[in-house]
């Protein structure tokens, strides 16, 4: 039992990930029977667009098993996390260098790694009901699955306002952000993934896409722009509550019960995304910071507050921003060595960027 469907339906493979009740949360085994299936329909010239879907009504994917990477980071060495880690990164970059036309359904509830299965797709759908998002810094984590990537090459400073938040977006703003591509009611999504089957992506798309609705952080640029530019996360803080918006002072607020330890690496993992260049070389370097927060406090308090006990009181260790040095934020970016992803390669590797 993988948790994840399979099928062919005329021109179309289709993928459902399978756990409505844990809101199809990705698992390692779910993570590598979707990339046997994609080598399969590769080289198969009868499959001609893959598209992917979650089961029940709640949304396409949460994001990875975080119990079961709390239970490995508490209780184990680590080891069963970074596996998992480094075969849903491969597929993360696989599916961005996909050579098919891969749709991505993202309706409803779309976050960390459920973003990471779709928002790197050729054709990404979002509805009047997605909520996308990466909402790590909340459980001592960094956005990964390539988040990091997407996010940077946001317009202005969106992209840092939605990762350090962790703030969900709707259909507009997700558009906006460069995470989707169309949107689709959703009351039009059967019909348009049953079309899938026979007609050409692009003939399926001309008969359903419309008119997105109205968002809201386009709205907010001019303050996210002018806050989140800021150099550190205590910068954009004070900028936030200077401001004089309430949607302003009310995101400075939610960045004060992050945790300090992950907002910090989240900026200069994002920052240092803008120059990295292809997907590639930001997944090395997401691989190095997710196996270095294994190490630290903050991860398993984190899942332990939010989703193990539910108080929603992380005691986060260091507790304040100012607390957080530089030298504790480089530490998640140390090369791996041997263990390093390694999906940059010869003279594209990670190792050979210059800050």
């Amino acid at each position: 039992m993988t948790d994840v469907l399979f099928r062919t339906q005329g021109r179309a493979g289709y993928i459902t990930l399978d756990r409505p009740r844990a809101l199809n949360s990705l698992t390692h085994a779910m993570v590598l029977r979707i990339d046997e299936a994609l080598t399969e329909w590769e080289h198969d010239p009868a499959v001609e667009t893959v598209v992917v879907t979650g089961a029940g009504e709640r949304g396409l994917c949460a994001g990875g098993d975080i119990r079961a990477i709390h239970d490995d980071a508490r209780d184990g060495d680590g080891t069963a996390s970074a596996a998992f880690w480094r075969d849903e990164y491969h597929l993360n970059a696989r599916i961005a260098r996909y050579p098919k036309p891969y749709v991505a359904v993202m309706d409803g509830i779309v976050m960390g790694g459920g973003v990471g299965i779709s928002a790197h797709g050729s054709v990404r759908i979002v509805t009047e009901r997605s909520r996308v998002a990466m909402p790590e810094t909340g459980i001592g984590f960094v956005p990964d699955v390539g988040g990091t990537y997407l996010l940077a090459l946001a317009p202005g400073e969106l992209g840092t306002h939605l990762a350090l938040t962790g703030a969900p977006v709707g259909a507009t703003d997700a558009l906006l952000c460069g995470l989707a591509d169309h949107y689709v009611p959703s009351a039009a999504l059967r019909s348009f993934v049953d079309d899938l089957a026979d007609l050409p992506v692009r003939e399926a798309l001309a008969r359903h896409v419309t008119q997105e609705p109205a968002g809201e952080p386009a709205g907010r640029r001019e303050w996210i722009d002018a806050c989140f530019s800021a150099d550190t996360v205590e910068g954009i803080v004070q900028r936030l509550l200077a401001h004089g918006d309430a949607a302003a002072k009310e995101a400075a607020e939610t960045l004060l019960a992050k945790s300090p330890t992950a907002l910090k690496v989240t900026l200069a993992a994002l920052r240092r995304a803008r120059r990295l260049g292809p997907l590639e070389r930001v997944l090395d370097q997401e691989y190095r910071v997710s196996c270095a927060t294994l190490t630290a406090p903050d991860l398993v308090e984190g899942i332990r507050a939010q989703v193990i006990d539910k108080d929603r009181s992380p005691r986060w260790s260091p507790g304040t921003l100012a607390e957080v040095t530089d030298a504790d934020v480089e530490r998640f970016f140390t090369p791996l060595g041997e263990r390093e992803l390694g999906l940059a390669t010869g003279s594209d590797t990670l190792e050979e960027v210059v800050w």
